[in-house]
This record gives C-alpha cells, structure tokens and sequence, in this order.
C-alpha cells in the first residue's frame, strides 16, 4: 500500500519540521509517510487541541494494547493535505489504568475511550460518560474481555439484572416521557435500542444503545493464522466484505513490506466499486421503502438483485467473498469478463439515472427528506463523521481522492479524477443526492480500472514475519480503518474501527428536534450498520 505520491513526500517533510515544535521525539519513517511520537498521558488533550486546530489532523482510531501489568495506547491521526499520518504513543506503567479523555478535543475518539473502559477497564478522567457501553448489565462486573490475561473459553455467569434498571434520562421537566424502540424489530435490523425523550410530539433527546451482540472478533482472532483474519474480516460485515477484507490485507502488507501486483490493485478497485455500487442500492431501498413507496422500492430491489447476480458471475460470489486474499487477489479475469462487468453496470447506472430522475420530481418523496435529519458542518467536522453522511454536510472526507492507496492514484491521474460527491444542506435529501451521485461516480472508477488494467502477477506471498501497520479504505459506508499487529505471520493484536461505529454520532444529534415519525425516515437515510459497530 502507498501512502504517498512524490509529491506528498515533501509535504511530509514540511510537515516534520513544523511537527517537531509540538513534538520533539517525533520521527518519520518515509516509505510507510508515518509520523510517530511518544508523549506523557498528561500532555495529551493539549497535544491534540493542537493536532486538530493548527494541523489539520483528524482522529483515527484509539488502539489499546494490554500486557501482563502494562498498557499501550495507540493515537492514530490523518489529513486529507498529503502530511503524514500520525501516531501518538502513550505507555501506562505498572500499576495505572488512568489517563486524560480527549473526547473534548478529538469527538471522533468518544466512543473509543469507552470501548476501552469495557472491555480493557481503563478511566478516562474528563468523559462525560463511561460505563454500560459494550458490555451491558448481564455482562459480571469487572469482566475485561480484552485483557491479556481474559480466558476467553472461561464460562461466564450473566449478573442479575437489577428490577430497578431505569433508561437514562437527561429532560427533567413536567410532563416528559421517554419512548424505547428496539431492541427487537419486526424487519431485518440488527438489534439496536434507542430512547425517545420527549414532551410533547417532538423527539427532544434520543440516546442511542448499541452493542447487544458483542462479538469478540478482535479476541478471537488473537492468534489466528492471518488467512483466518482475512475470512472473519469479510464476514464481518457483510455488505461491506471488499471493504474490510482490503483494508486488513493492506495492514498486512505493509507491516511485511510486500508491495501488491499493479493487476491486483486493479482488480481490487473493480470489486471495490462494484461492491459500492451494489451497496448504496440496498441503502435507496430502504430509503424508498421507509416511506411507503412501493415501486421505486420495488425498481431499486430489482436493480440491486440484478447487480448482486452480476457480482456472483464475475466472481463467483453474490457478495464478492474470497476475491480479496493477502497479497492480492485469488483469481484473474480475462478481457471478456472484464468487458461484460462493464457493460453490466452501465446499464444500471442508466437504470439508476433513471431512477433518480423520477424521484427528484415527487414531491411526497421529498417531502419526507428535505430539511430532515439535518447535520450542519460544523457538527460533521466536530464529530468527525466520515463517507457519504459527511459528504452530504460539505465535509470532505473521500480517502480515495485524499490518501489515495492501491489503484486508485494511478486512476485518479487518467484524465480528469472523479470529483468527490458532496452537498451542503446536510439533510436527507443531501444524503440521497451523495449516494446516487456515487453510483455514477463508481462507475468511472470501474470504466478507467478496466480500461487501464496493467498486465502481471494477481498475487505476491507475504511472509511469515512481525510488523504492525494501519490499513484503510473507502468503504461504501465511509474511512474503515484496521490496525494489525502480526508475530510469526500470526495475529497478535487486530483492531477494526468501521465507519458506521464513527457516523452514529451523527445519527444521534440529527434525530433531535424532529417529530416521532420522522425517526425511522431518518435512520433510513443514514444507512448505518449496527453489526459494524458490534465488532
């Protein structure tokens, strides 16, 4: 995976310099373009007011390593300007399990610290709000599952649930109610509670309950041969199988310091497109269908049925598994494929342009969306909300034009680069037009791999060695980023930070001030997944 162009490498170093003011450990490894640094836990929520308001940088993720008395901590930053990314190092000496929030200074990294706190039994003084995040009140009190030391094959005992357990509650005023939804639903939703307080016909404060179905991945995976890794990171979310099993190989293949066949990389931004495309289908339906349209919803199924058969002649597999293997991929295609993959989706992005025509110009379609759910841009930029939920606030977020990786340089520099969707009322309807906008956007990419696909190898065998590295895509949903740590060609530490995991936040403060039915009109747009979060 390349980091950086030839041009980003002087932005690096221009960057090197001014960061060694505020750093001055700070090294930089140029091939990989990552800045690190280890700093004291004190100096933190200073360090990062810094990093996000003279440098430009946006949160990552937060990975937290646990030892046998010891903890590190891993901040991770990025820009969208060619600078490096960054890696914060904070090291917890025997004996301290505390250290400063910056969820104030880097929102993006709430939920990190209190996934941290359940599952690794860190504080982090300042949060507003620790506890019942992951491991909800049957869970045993002082049950880590992340700890090194946590058996995992050990029998847990559920705790008794208190009959006293009351939703929170933040309006206290006369007359004020809170209303449940999940976390059983009638559809297919994964399960979800959230809770509705109001006084009135309007939804004032919703707090969101995630995590019911807790998965252990990332534990489970400790020790896996990486193959295994691979396999569990496609199935980890479904819809979204291209997007997560690339961005864990590129950890991997960086950390071991292979560099992947240009016909691969091809081959990979193909299906990651086409996977894209298929994707924002599913997302239109449920959008049309949660309005009770029918026929729209009908037409969008169809053509998402039709897409998903075109994926399963292609490559064998309706949801594109076991294409994307370490090192590459795990099959080529000849030019006849290629071309019938091509001229398939450009028959549904007419389909789809056809679609979209037709909903822009009924009026109880938008009715239901305009000026609804809306997320203002300073809200996307605070929160740190990623994909097309930010892209439809005017917050440029599209890593495939900003940190380029794999193909998608070499494609963006054929003729003029696809133009990153993006609208600025941050509404539902915002939302729609990010989303038809990147079909056809998805379809350019796919026309120039296709066209531009470089002869060669479709695999390189990675060795069995240690390294530790970041991976990241574009997923449909947003930045999906992985971190992995390898010993030995095995998983020693792996950890998915998924878009839908950052974007709930935004889903959370739009649901506000809006009436009850709006609600699941507005989760419909938003096209979240709870499953990724539930990691």
């Amino acid at each position: 995976m390349n980091l950086h162009s030839n041009s980003a490498v002087g932005s690096a170093t221009n960057e090197r310099k001014s960061l060694a003011s505020l750093l001055p450990n700070v090294t930089l490894t140029e091939p990989a373009n990552l800045a690190a640094a280890t700093i004291a836990a004190a100096n933190l929520p200073s360090v990062t007011a810094e990093l996000v308001k003279d440098f430009a940088y946006r949160a990552a993720t937060l990975v937290v390593r646990s030892y046998e008395k010891t903890f590190t901590l891993d901040y991770w930053f990025y820009s969208i300007d060619g600078s490096p990314w960054l890696r914060l190092r904070v090291e917890l000496p025997e004996g301290i399990r505390e250290l400063p929030s910056i969820s104030e200074q880097a929102h993006a990294i709430d939920w990190h610290e209190r996934y941290a706190e359940d599952l690794f039994g860190l504080t982090f003084t300042g949060h507003p709000k620790l506890g019942d995040f992951v491991l909800h009140e049957e869970w045993p009190e002082g049950a880590n599952p992340m700890l090194s030391d946590f058996d995992a094959s050990a029998l847990l005992i559920d705790k008794e649930v208190d009959p006293q357990w009351q939703p929170e509650k933040i309006l206290q005023t006369s007359g004020a109610f809170v209303m449940p939804i999940g976390p059983v639903y009638s559809d297919y939703a994964e399960s979800a509670q959230f809770f509705l307080e109001t006084v009135g016909e309007d939804v004032v404060r919703m707090i969101p309950r995630l995590h019911f179905k807790y998965r252990g991945i990332e534990k489970h995976a400790e020790g896996q041969a990486f193959d295994r890794a691979v396999l569990m990171a496609e199935r980890f979310s479904g819809s979204s199988a291209v997007a997560h099993a690339t961005a864990l190989c590129q950890a991997a293949e960086m950390a071991v310091h292979v560099d992947v066949p240009p016909r691969a990389q091809a081959i990979r931004l193909v299906a990651a497109e086409l996977e894209r495309f298929r994707h924002h289908l599913a997302i239109l339906s449920d959008i049309c269908h949660s309005t009770g349209m029918i026929v729209p919803s009908a037409d969008v199924d169809i053509l998402e049925e039709d897409a998903l058969r075109l994926s399963a002649r292609w490559a064998g597999h309706r949801y594109l598994y076991g294409l994307i293997c370490p090192g590459g991929v795990s099959r080529d295609f000849s030019a006849g494929e290629m071309a019938a993959l091509q001229s398939g989706i450009e028959e549904f992005s007419r389909r789809a342009d056809r679609l979209r025509r037709h909903l822009e110009i009924t009026s109880s379609f938008l009715d239901r969306f305009e000026g609804v759910g809306v997320v203002p841009l300073a809200n996307a930029r605070k929160l740190g909300l990623v994909g097309p939920i930010a892209r439809a606030s005017a917050w440029a977020t599209d890593l495939r034009i900003y940190r380029p990786y794999g193909f998608y340089g070499v494609a963006a520099g054929i003729g003029s680069p696809p133009l990153e969707a993006m609208e600025s009322e941050g509404d539902g309807y915002a939302r729609i037009r990010v989303l038809f906008s990147e079909l056809f956007t998805a379809t350019e990419w796919m026309r120039r791999a296709i066209k531009h696909l470089p002869d060669g190898p479709i695999h390189k065998a990675l060795p069995d060695s240690d390294g530790e590295a970041i991976g990241y895509v574009e997923a449909p949903k947003g930045a999906a980023i992985h971190f992995l740590e390898l010993s030995a060609g095995r998983v020693k530490r792996w950890q998915i930070t998924s878009p839908s995991f950052v974007n709930w936040h935004g889903f959370h403060l739009a649901a506000e001030n809006f009436a009850f039915q709006d609600f699941p009109i507005m989760m419909a747009s938003f096209g979240l997944s709870i499953a990724e979060s539930d990691r």
